[in-house]
């Protein structure tokens, strides 16, 4: 069984492109193909790996794992979703430490700036529109405002990021 939760999450590490969300419908496959867990056990686990904090896909490995077989069922199932990763992540920081003072290398860094920049504030207009709206609602404005102010409050008084989340939450509780 522990066997069993390693090999098959470490299939799913392999491939896991798109992020934790894309991997869900291939670990409910592999649940149930190895009746692991109900259909409503596997909803659950799902549910509370999205509360937790930390990756989705990782952490409903470990529920699975640790429903199926305890603690040593959810050390497996844990290793073999992150092991493909970590892998990938070692190979490259090694590659890079090597590379790393190569000029044509130091310029992509830079030129990958821009482009990072760009997918975050690409993401967070969906997140802040996610209806596909593009006209301004009370809602949108009031959205605007605490963002800004949570930027005056980290760049102003350089307050830690907790209690600007904290603060945050106060306001959309209040708004909204």
């Amino acid at each position: 069984m522990i066997w069993g939760l390693f090999i098959t999450f470490l299939k799913i590490g392999l491939v896991s492109f798109g992020g934790g969300y894309a991997v869900i419908p291939m670990i409910q496959f592999e649940v149930s193909a190895h009746q692991w867990m109900t259909g409503g056990d596997f909803q659950q686990a799902v549910s509370l790996a999205g509360m937790a904090p930390g990756p989705i896909a990782t952490n409903t490995a470990t529920l699975i794992g640790y429903k199926s077989a305890g603690i040593l069922g959810a050390a497996a199932s844990t290793l073999g979703m992150v092991l493909p990763s970590l892998t990938v992540v070692v190979l490259m920081a090694a590659f890079f430490f090597r590379l790393q003072h190569n000029q044509w290398v130091k310029s992509s860094f830079y030129g990958l700036r821009p482009v990072i920049t760009g997918l975050i504030v690409f993401a967070a207009i969906h997140f802040g529109f996610p209806d596909g709206e593009t006209g301004f609602t009370w809602v949108t404005v009031c959205t605007l405002l605490i963002c800004a102010g949570c930027l005056y409050l980290l760049l102003k008084y350089k307050l830690h990021p907790i209690m600007v989340i904290m603060a945050a939450g106060a306001a959309g509780i209040i708004l909204f």
